[in-house]
């Protein structure tokens, strides 16, 4: 078979060279669209499952949310495995699939099932929620928002958590290949009521009442209109509540002279922050905030970074004066670290096998025929690897590069020698 091949390539010598010629374009094409990453990405595939149930115990998370949550999720088609812990006031459920299951579609299944899983938890206790769509080597970018020097008592930790959460975060939830942003540190601004319960006795009141009075008097409801010779003049009544003054002018009751009672006649109104678990510093020169930004699934780390600093070079113009974003994890750095390791030693390692062939064979041109091989192999296995959806890594290139080489490979290098076969 080997002779018959040979034979067949040197009497058509045309449609050999039109052929390599397609695979020298295709795979230098398909280089350019190749994932680059420092290391591979061995997550399952998975979709997790996000409860938060503040003021509750383990026990009774366990019981009333992650128990319900496994119950409705365990025969779903291709399903592995499932994996939970419960912790105070936290529900988190790993719903494990074969590797050939699409992520969206293991998604919608699992939506679907977390409706009739809401039935059984009781109300008020927790909503479930997906995590989005990323792994465990998704958190690519990384930085702090703080404020300049001279500028550290004009803006505090809740002002710091208010510009990342309302200004930085939600317009770096639009680059593309972003699955989410995550923040942290800083304070969670609220606005708290903090209530007397000696006022409360004093005018016959419960704190329910409080409680129904904000509710009732914090939105927006619209009617009809009015027709007014060409014109139309829409109604619509606003009672959002827009500051402090809003909610301390809030009626609980009228008292029985016809006063009303005030939010503000019965509680102290002010800023707040929400429970913290940790804080975040800067240099040891205060409290900051900041966030993680984290890649889809499948993506590729280096496009996806540079739409991120492109926009955090756009959002920088809009931050109010003193307030600088501050990047301190870069996945491109060990990209870049990675693609020269690899870069060095392919060089290396074919001008070792050139120098071989040479050597053994005695003929220059003969040797350089024959190491031609390997380019041509690495532009066929980077092909296989956009098709089967591998990205391009130290592992990898690792595995389609010198044989003599896989004596040190891990075991996730071996699983893929036995996915694809041996280099």
């Amino acid at each position: 078979m080997l002779n018959k091949i040979i034979a067949f390539s040197i009497k058509n010598k045309l449609i050999i060279g039109l052929f390599l010629l397609a695979l020298i374009g295709y795979g230098s094409y398909q280089i350019t669209k190749l994932p680059i990453d420092a290391v591979p990405d061995i997550t399952d595939n998975q979709v997790q499952v996000i409860t938060t149930a503040p003021s509750l115990g383990a026990p009774d998370v366990e019981r009333f949310i992650t128990f319900p949550i496994e119950q409705a999720n365990s025969n779903i088609s291709g399903l592995k495995e499932i994996r939970s812990f419960s912790r105070f006031g936290l529900s988190l459920i790993t719903i494990v699939f074969d590797d050939d299951v699409d992520v969206y579609w293991a998604r919608q299944q699992v939506t679907e099932r977390l409706k009739l899983a809401q039935q059984q938890i009781p109300k008020g206790l927790g909503s479930p929620e997906l995590a989005p769509v990323t792994t465990g080597l998704g958190a690519i970018y990384q930085y702090v928002i703080r404020a300049k020097h001279g500028y550290e008592t004009k803006y505090d930790a809740t002002e710091l958590r208010t510009i990342q959460d309302w200004i930085v975060r939600r317009q770096l939830l639009g680059v593309k290949g972003g699955a989410d942003v995550s923040s942290f540190g800083g304070k969670l601004k609220q606005y708290e009521i903090a209530i007397d319960a000696n006022k409360l006795k004093s005018f016959n009141i419960t704190i329910n009442d409080v409680f129904t009075a904000l509710e009732r008097n914090n939105g927006n409801t619209g009617g009809a209109y009015i027709e007014k010779k060409s014109t139309v003049l829409y109604i619509r009544s606003e009672g959002l509540i827009g500051n402090i003054d809003d909610i301390k002018s809030i009626v609980v009751k009228n008292t029985a002279n016809g006063t009303p009672l005030l939010i503000n006649d019965v509680a102290e109104v002010r800023i707040g922050s929400a429970v913290r678990y940790g804080g975040m510093t800067y240099n040891d020169e205060g409290e900051a905030a900041g966030a993680v930004v984290m890649m889809l699934k499948g993506g590729n780390s280096s496009d996806v970074i540079k739409n991120v600093k492109e926009r955090i070079t756009q959002i920088q113009k809009t931050l109010p004066e003193g307030v600088v974003i501050e990047p301190f994890l870069d996945r491109t750095k060990m990209v870049n670290s990675a693609i020269g390791t690899v870069s060095k030693n392919l060089l290396e390692g074919a001008l070792i096998v050139i120098f071989v062939l040479v050597l053994f064979l005695g003929n220059f041109r003969a040797g350089l025929l024959v190491a031609s091989v390997i380019p041509l192999a690495m532009l066929f296995a980077v092909i296989m690897m956009n098709m089967f959806g591998v990205s391009g890594n130290l592992n990898e290139f690792r595995c389609v590069g010198f044989r003599f080489d896989c004596g040190r490979c891990s075991n996730y290098c071996r699983s893929r020698h036995a996915q694809f076969g041996s280099q």
